[in-house]
């Protein structure tokens, strides 16, 4: 659904090789590539991690030679514009596409899209129809001929659709109801769906991009004269990247049978040897279910498929565990089918009886208890009425993919161990492991040259910018002085760039002699933002309490948040809030000057990401163990000689395997913890750390903001149990081990040949985490293809 692509020119002109006389020749018309490229604006395409992955991985396919592409949807206003008013986030469109898009070509190619209507003899008749329209931007390869394309579908209207007859007769709603739904199918990347409306758009928008795209596959099949539909499997490998594209299952199947005329078995058997599954969070909210009843009136062919994959997957199971007690068998039904809380009327008359029956007996016992003369209270019990069913799109990836992967070694196990248990005992052999990866192009090459040239003249080449694994030759000159010299002048100039660019957006100076902090991320509960700013509270609190001589000895620090709080995520915004009011008070207070700074970037965007990554010393993945998939910022700030603080968490467990223990900063209950310490919370048996709790009474003392301004933040962590409460991302218990990691980091830093020494080691073990290397195990070890040089 989303790919953050950033700027083009840059990336465009060095994967060419062509930088330095891009340069000059922009030079002899009176500009430079900085300037020039400044113009651009980032694509609206995306939002996080999510989409930047995509983002790396098209760079690397081209930079490869692989024969693939990728496709989305072009939206017109991508998520939002962020900007901090007042010190809380405000959203505007980002209206990227208003002077245009240079780099994309509009194609001929156009595809039917339908939603509503109705089944006609096994046929869909849709009640909408509008047409996906193709824009193509190339995404050329690092010294290859080779150039790919990520194809964009915007949805426009056939002048046929259009109801004049209607609209003549003033009924304006119904003739303008396909140019409506087109206008809004790629105005905005998630729109809001608290609302069924808003449900309906985002389900509508994961079908147009699936459905667009399967067509455009199967046509470029048959153009290249396949009319031998069992080699389908051979030609085509479709990877759903998380369950967006699910859909693309169900719809294959609907144009295999209903457009080309094939029974249901062979079709099939085609799709679940074409269609592969990548999750990519474990996260529950994450793992789509949608309202079979919605998914019903929207897509009616659709979901008769899903109910007979359905049907014939709960077949499978009862024949695959023929000794199974009823019991388990139902549990492990439950577990995996697609279809949740679905009744046939048979068995809901069958649960209907049953409740019947349960009220008669409770009903029965009051009647005795009364008869005996006891005193009894009669509760006015409402109706049964069965929970309202779901279409879970993760299990319809399960059943329908020949592969499942995860994105990180932890993430991996634990999406084959608990978050499809079921499945990895059923199928443990399309189970996998495909950690994430960054391209090494735009995330040190070009964004770094500064490091990148300091690279190249210790190791004598710039073939790293490929073979990362060459950057290894960097381990035995980590503690060469002249090399850790040059190391640090080359990150002096990039924290003075971003010194620059901080003072211009936000009116905040910062030193550079200070250790540059930086967590840049979505804001979001379970990545911790909160964590980090009631860390950088008690050090402000703990410095407040000191002598003029105990500050001369604290290591100062500029630390920098940027991320965007989906716009109806209240909690992600009051922590961007409770940032910007930390901010206000330390960036302001004279006792503290440059010892501390606070600073919320708004607009986080790849464009910043490039420069805030190169001028980071230190960078805080704290998620809490278990739900971070990966990560790939972690990657990114690894390869720019930045050490991490961080959990057992996503792709930092591979980090600190890469660089070793005594070059991360390791803190935080592991994984297995977790739950045991939420039974432990849930009990009313922990006690917070007193240093935890006197940050919580300094914010509610309305140092920060108003008074009560954080009440509803404070209350998620408080209370033992229930929704919003209880602390469920464990900030309290992980506190005590971060705020003394912290204080690790903080001594090491004084120590700047050692510092320098941790910062080479983690560039010249950041190899793995190449893109490249990714793309490479996805194409052997999945999609079975091969490099396809261009003459």
């Amino acid at each position: 659904m989303e790919y953050l692509q950033g700027r083009a020119l840059t990336n465009a002109v060095g994967n060419l090789g062509l930088t330095g006389e891009y340069s000059d020749a922009l030079r002899t018309l009176g500009y430079t590539l900085e300037d020039t490229a400044g113009v651009e604006r980032n694509m609206g395409l995306g939002n996080g991690g999510l989409g930047r992955l995509a983002a790396c991985f098209l760079d690397s396919i081209a930079t490869l030679d692989l024969p693939a592409w990728g496709y989305g949807l072009r939206y017109k206003y991508g998520l939002f514009k962020q900007a901090i008013e007042d010190g809380v986030q405000k959203e505007y469109a980002d209206d990227w596409l208003e002077v245009g898009n240079p780099w994309e070509m509009k194609r001929e190619t156009q595809y039917p899209i339908g939603f509503y209507g109705e089944v006609v003899d096994g046929k869909w008749v849709p009640g909408a129809n509008i047409r996906a329209v193709a824009y193509d931007s190339p995404i050329p390869g690092y010294k290859t001929k080779n150039c790919i394309s990520l194809r964009l579908w915007d949805a426009e209207v056939a002048p046929k659709e259009f109801d004049l007859a209607s609209f003549n007769a003033c009924d304006y709603d119904k003739s303008m109801r396909e140019t409506n739904l087109a206008s809004q199918l790629c105005a905005v990347l998630y729109p809001g769906d608290a609302t069924r409306e808003g449900k309906a758009l985002r389900l509508s928008q994961q079908y147009m991009l699936c459905s667009a795209s399967v067509q455009d596959i199967l046509a470029r099949f048959k153009e290249r004269g396949n009319t031998d539909w069992s080699k389908l499997p051979e030609k085509v490998a479709i990877q759903m990247n998380d369950t967006h594209p699910t859909l693309a299952a169900p719809e294959l199947m609907r144009i295999l049978m209903d457009q080309e005329g094939m029974d249901w078995d062979t079709a099939w058997a085609l799709t679940t040897k074409t269609v592969a599954y990548t999750n990519h969070t474990v996260m529950p909210e994450a793992l789509e279910k949608w309202p079979l009843e919605l998914m019903t009136e929207l897509l009616p062919r659709h979901v008769e498929i899903i109910k007979r994959i359905d049907e014939e997957f709960i077949a499978s199971v009862k024949a695959t565990y023929p000794k199974a007690t009823p019991e388990e068998l139902e549990r492990k039904i439950g577990a995996m089918r697609i279809l949740e809380n679905y009744m046939t009327p048979a068995e809901e008359l069958k649960a209907k009886a049953k409740a019947a029956a349960a009220k008669a007996a409770k009903l029965e016992a009051l009647a005795a208890k009364a008869a005996a003369g006891e005193e009894v209270a009669v509760e006015d019990d409402e109706e049964w009425s069965a929970p309202a069913p779901m279409v879970r799109m993760a299990n319809l990836c399960c059943i329908s993919g020949f592969a499942i992967n995860g994105v990180a070694a932890i993430h991996s196990e634990i999406v084959r161990t608990f978050t499809f248990k079921d499945f990895g005992e059923l199928w443990p052999e399309k189970f996998q492991n495909k950690t994430n990866g960054v391209t090494p192009r735009r995330w040190l090459a070009f964004c770094n040259p500064q490091l990148s040239s300091v690279i190249t003249e210790a190791i004598g080449t710039d073939e790293w910018v490929t073979d990362t694994a060459l950057l290894e030759k960097l381990g035995p000159l980590a503690k060469d002085p002249e090399l850790q010299k040059k190391w640090r002048a080359a990150k002096q100039e990039r924290k003075a760039l971003c010194a620059k660019m901080v003072e211009e957006t936000t009116g905040v100076k910062v030193s550079t002699d200070a250790m540059f902090d930086i967590q840049i991320k979505r804001i979001h509960e379970y990545k911790r933002q909160l964590l980090n700013i009631m860390g950088i509270i008690h050090r402000y609190n703990e410095m407040k309490a000191m002598s003029p001589e105990e500050r001369a000895n604290v290591t100062p620090r500029v630390c920098i948040f940027g991320g965007k709080a989906y716009a109806t995520y209240l909690q992600a915004k009051r922590i961007v809030r409770l940032v910007t009011a930390v901010g206000e008070v330390v960036n302001n207070d004279p006792e503290i000057g440059d010892l501390l700074k606070v600073v919320f970037v708004p607009d986080y965007n790849v464009s910043l990401a490039e420069t805030l990554i190169p001028a980071s010393e230190l960078s805080q993945h704290i998620s809490t163990a278990g739900t971070e998939a990966s990560g790939t910022s972690n990657m990114k700030f690894q390869m720019n000689g930045c050490l991490i603080i961080g959990t057992l968490d996503g792709a930092n467990v591979e980090i600190r395997e890469c660089v070793g223990e005594d070059n991360f900063f390791l803190f935080g209950i592991e994984e297995p913890e977790v739950e045991p310490a939420r039974a432990e919370r849930a009990a009313g048996k922990f006690e917070p750390d007193p240093r935890f709790t006197a940050v919580m009474d300094t914010i509610k003392s309305g140092v920060f903001g108003k008074p009560g301004e954080f009440d509803e933040l404070l209350w998620s962590l408080e209370g033992n149990e229930g929704f919003g409460r209880g602390d469920y991302f464990l900030v309290a218990k992980d506190f005590p081990s971060y705020i003394e990691c912290q204080d690790k980091v903080s001594a090491a830093y004084k120590d700047q040949d050692a510092w320098t020494e941790s910062s080479i080691i983690s560039t010249a073990f950041s190899g793995k985490f190449n893109s490249d290397r990714t793309i490479d195990q996805y194409a052997t070890e999945i999609w079975d293809i091969k490099p396809l040089p261009v003459p």
